[in-house]
């Protein structure tokens, strides 16, 4: 899943190294967002679509264990063999798995052990990496085991959430003063001329086979709203009536909205006539100026519709964003929620903040193809009943993140950092 390039022998020791030291800054990260927790805040999962802190430390492991050790490892030998179907998520080619929604019942291993699994495969690598001989293939593949630990690095922080959100105790996962008041810009919209346009990844670093192939799409002209739809915004359609008019809502959305009784975002709370909403360093009073998150793709449309627009093609987004550079409040600002936009003029928070749904199915490019094996099994098969988003949040990996990037998530998440950008 790298644009891979034919690589002399010592290119390809140059990239391993480098590959490496990302590799001990990257686990040692997700360590970090551990720092704190108990073995009970580890081992518990609050729903089905979530997973337990330790399940994630495990099967990042596994997945480095499974994909590179084993198969290109001679000698190594597992930690437990056990692991290979306790850890293993989504991949059948590989074996068994242990039931999605059960996880949060695997009381043992312990915590302890988990860390020394972590342990035990960190030091295979770093004996497979001063003896082995790899070839390009090998590394894009390794390198894929550093994204894809940096994609359960943003789950262990969603997954705290939604675990925290649900005791009454409203836990603080990391304490922080609050933020200065400071009042949103007003709204502008980005307009952006008709065109053909190429969208997909491009280069020879890093990108997931969903970005592939790079192609031509034909786009009208469209407008971009110049930030987030915020906390304020959202609220006037609440007070509307917004969870009350089906005219607003998709069929299935509408259903959704009844069935689950939404009445308001994800964490929101009511106190008399006191708005409050939870989040990981407590729960606070809700700041107007804020964007708006933890929203299905059923509200941000609805919303959309609402207030006289519409959501944004991924085209549309990655055209706008294309030429941007990827900084905002990313997972290393320690912040952990999204942030107010700053200043005037042009599109903000493009990146970070909160990933924005588009309207756009979840679908391969033309010519897309999925790589061959266990692996190709990492994004093909969900290529249907998912929304793409784009643009990152507060709990990305800033080095993670690029404008072709494809995030999808089923039309009912709202756990996630998602958010709204309008376009028309």
């Amino acid at each position: 899943m790298h644009a891979s390039t034919t690589l002399s022998l010592g290119a390809v020791e140059s990239r391993l190294s480098e590959l490496l030291e990302r590799y001990r800054d990257i686990r040692a990260a997700t360590l970090k967002l551990c720092e704190g927790l108990s073995a009970e805040d580890c081992a518990l999962q609050s729903m089905p679509d979530t997973s337990p802190a330790k399940w994630h430390l495990a099967h990042a492991s596994w997945f480095v264990e499974t994909f590179v050790l084993e198969p290109h490892a001679p000698g190594y030998r597992a930690f437990d063999p056990h692991f290979r179907a306790l850890y293993n998520s989504y991949y059948v080619q590989v074996g068994e798995r242990h039931p999605r929604p059960e996880r949060g019942l695997i009381s043992r291993p312990s915590l302890e052990q988990v860390r020394a699994y972590r342990a035990h495969v960190d030091a295979a690598i770093e004996r497979w990496a001063a003896a082995c001989r790899a070839d390009t293939a090998l590394l894009d593949l390794f390198e894929l085991g550093l994204h894809h630990e940096q994609q359960h690095q943003e789950l262990i922080v969603t997954d705290l959430k939604h675990l925290f959100s649900r005791n009454p105790l409203h836990p603080v996962y990391r304490a922080r003063d609050a933020p200065a008041a400071t009042a949103a810009p007003p709204l502008e919209w980005v307009a952006f001329p008709p065109g053909v346009r190429e969208i997909g990844h491009r280069g020879a670093d890093f990108c997931f086979d969903n970005e592939l192939p790079r192609h031509r799409v034909y786009l009208d002209a469209f407008e971009l709203a110049s930030r987030l739809t915020t906390n304020a915004e959202y609220l006037a359609f609440i007070e509307e009536g917004g969870y009350r008019r089906p005219e607003l809502w998709l069929s299935d959305g509408w259903d959704t909205c009844l069935a689950q009784r939404w009445d308001a975002p994800l964490y929101w709370q009511r106190e008399g006539e006191r708005r409050r909403v939870f989040t990981l360093r407590g729960l606070v009073d809700l700041d107007p100026a804020e964007p708006v998150g933890h929203l299905s793709y059923y509200e941000a449309d609805a919303y959309a519709r609402w207030a006289g627009a519409r959501l944004a093609t991924e085209a549309e987004w990655e055209t706008a964003a294309e030429a941007a550079l990827p900084a905002g409040n990313f997972v290393e600002s320690g912040r952990l929620h999204p942030s107010p936009a700053i200043g005037s003029g042009g599109l903000r928070q493009l990146f970070g903040d909160l990933w924005e749904w588009t309207a756009s199915a979840y679908l391969g490019y033309p010519g897309y193809r999925s790589a061959a094996g266990a692996v190709g099994e990492y994004n093909g098969k969900f290529m249907v009943n998912q929304f793409v988003l784009r643009g990152g949040s507060c709990a990305t990996p800033r080095s993670h993140i690029r404008a072709s990037y494809r995030n999808f998530f089923p039309p009912a998440a709202r756990w996630q950092f998602t958010g709204i950008r309008l376009a028309r």
